[in-house]
């Protein structure tokens, strides 16, 4: 299936360059995004507040198996087009290493934002990026918890 809104990054570089040039803030965030939940969609929500397009950068099914053994639970394609249908996502570009570094360093977003879970001066790209922002979680919304719950498990 083509969707016009899961892009390789060598292409989207040339969008938002031109978007860039038409004034228009890019925020860029990262995850796996295994099982989409009302964390994801609220954190996303606040993500797109930061500026006008908003790029996610997701992890491959290879990246997301090596950070978290066992997952992901869904594969990359359904996760990027599941991301890709959310409207306050405008592009979903996938990733093959175990942190987008080399992606926003060609990508070259004006925000970046994460959980609130890593301190601004641990985030990956925090050097290329003059704007970096934390966002909040849901309290007590995860992946892992969910799939615990599915297997009957606390």
């Amino acid at each position: 299936m083509h969707n016009a809104k899961v892009v390789h990054k060598n292409r989207l570089k040339q969008i938002l360059s031109e978007l860039k040039s038409s004034k228009k803030k890019i925020v860029f965030t990262n995850g796996c995004f295994d099982i989409i939940h009302i964390g994801h969609v609220r954190y996303l929500n606040e993500a797109k507040k930061f500026g006008d397009i908003l790029v996610v950068g997701l992890n491959s099914d290879n990246s997301v198996s090596r950070i978290k053994p066992g997952r992901p639970v869904t594969p990359e394609d359904q996760r990027a087009e599941v991301l890709s249908a959310l409207s306050m996502v405008d592009y979903v570009t996938p990733f093959n290493e175990d942190t987008p570094y080399e992606l926003i360093k060609t990508l070259k977003p004006d925000v970046l934002v994460k959980g609130a879970d890593w301190d601004v001066k641990n985030i990956v790209g925090n050097d290329i990026v003059k704007e970096v922002r934390n966002i909040p979680f849901v309290e007590g919304i995860s992946t892992t918890k969910i799939i615990k719950k599915i297997q009957g498990k606390k």
